[in-house]
């Protein structure tokens, strides 16, 4: 049934319809979370061999000499700093290995940026009045909370099916040298899981920003976590970048957060000689070595490279399903409707739901009453304001699949009541 051709009596009696299926749904004192992408069980099992790989009788020293049980490296162990080189597609040498969170060694390069000039000549970003970041929306809602948290205009990007709008990316940048970096999830977006073009990132590679000390924060969360069998290809950024001329102005970031566990995985950085040379003067101040054990526990488990890409193929075997069941219940419940419309994304953590204008904190709230929580509605742009009010994003990986089933009833059901009612009122 397509609502938006149904006659006001049409929607009056779909509406009947769906508020007795919801209030069945609603009497069930379900509880089901989809709010955020956390591994699920199966997938967090996968690693539990991990934690047999060392113990009291263990050779703990590095291959560069370090007992790792002690002080020193601040970069990493070269080991792991070699196994992320190949993850990010850089040379070790422009690899920093961190403790277990990416989006805090994030916030530690934002931070160092805005009490230290990152360029020699240009000002600490503290001192830059007005100061502006650009912010692909839909996008993720930690990147925008640390540049709102260091008082950042934060400018929204629309995204394209090829990644950010990059006219509108060369244009803002050229021309406004208060404009200091832009956030990017460049492989499976968080939370469309587009990928951009090799167009787009040799465009960003080319960018000529009136500030000097410009930054493209990128954020490859989700370089290898496929889910599909057409997984999706995305164009090197630092070799594009020193191809135009443009060494310094990426900083990449990755974990194996969503690869082993959570919380007690690995993060690193990588960015050019200049870039880090500043950022570790900052953390020789900060910290004086973070947890070698837990980097040379992934190194003995992982082996290599190729270690890594084996296990995150038992990966794709557990989320695989549970997009299926998403994809599935979108174009069964929703697409006859005409009211919504979602991406179909190869990898990352995330099915994209744009649902009928002004009804997303409807739809939500529906669902929260019924016992599933999702994001909340306007997380996925700064400071939480869809001016649509229309994004959705939804994380099928941490409930059960029999769970996720039902969760995904209810949404449909939930977008579906929400459409009735905004098409009724109009």
């Amino acid at each position: 049934m397509d609502y938006l051709k149904c006659s006001a009596q049409e929607l009056e009696q779909e509406y009947a319809s769906l508020k007795k299926q919801y209030e069945d749904e609603k009497g069930k004192g379900l509880s089901l979370n989809m709010a955020r992408g956390k591994p699920g069980k199966a997938q967090l099992d996968l690693s539990l061999g991990m934690l047999d790989v060392i113990n009291s009788s263990s050779e703990f020293v590095g291959a560069d000499g370090m007992d790792c049980r002690n002080y020193g490296i601040l970069k990493g162990i070269d080991e792991c700093r070699q196994l992320f080189a190949e993850i990010l597609g850089v040379e070790k040498e422009n690899v920093m290995v961190g403790g277990s969170s990416s989006l805090n060694m994030m916030f530690d390069t934002i931070s160092c940026m805005m009490t230290k000039p990152i360029v020699e000549g240009c000002k600490p970003w503290y001192e830059v009045e007005n100061r502006k970041f650009l912010c692909p929306v839909p996008g993720y809602d930690r990147h925008f909370g640390i540049t709102g948290y260091y008082g950042f205009e934060m400018i929204p990007v629309p995204m394209t099916e090829d990644g950010p709008d990059m006219d509108m990316v060369e244009e803002l940048v050229a021309s406004d040298d208060s404009i200091k970096g832009i956030w990017c999830v460049p492989k499976y977006s968080n939370p469309q899981g587009i990928t951009y073009s090799d167009e787009t990132v040799r465009r960003f590679a080319a960018l000529k920003p009136a500030a000097k000390d410009f930054r493209i924060m990128w954020d490859n969360a989700y370089c290898i976590h496929d889910v599909t069998d057409t997984p999706d290809e995305l164009l090197n950024i630092m070799d594009a970048c020193k191809e135009a001329g443009n060494e310094d102005m990426p900083i990449l970031f990755c974990s194996t957060s969503k690869i082993t566990f959570p919380g007690a995985g690995v993060a690193a950085m990588a960015a050019s000689e200049n870039n880090m040379k500043v950022f570790t003067e900052r953390y020789n101040f900060e910290v004086i070595s973070y947890d070698k054990l837990n980097m040379l526990r992934h190194v003995k488990y992982f082996g290599n490279y190729q270690g890594v890409l084996d296990h995150m193929k038992k990966h794709k075997e557990v989320l695989q399903p549970k997009f299926e069941i998403v994809l599935n219940a979108l174009e069964t419940e929703l697409a006859p409707t005409a009211t919504a419309q979602w991406t179909k994304p190869n990898g990352g953590y995330f099915v994209s739901v744009d649902v009928l204008p002004g009804t997303a904190k409807r739809v939500v709230e529906l669902c929260k009453e019924a016992g599933v929580v999702l994001t909340g509605a306007g997380a996925t742009y700064p400071l939480g304001k869809d001016p649509k009010d229309s994004n959705i994003r939804i994380a099928p990986s941490f409930p059960p699949n029999s769970e996720l089933e039902q969760a995904m009833e209810i949404f449909c059901i939930c977008a579906k009541l929400a459409a009735c009612e905004k098409l009724i009122n109009q």
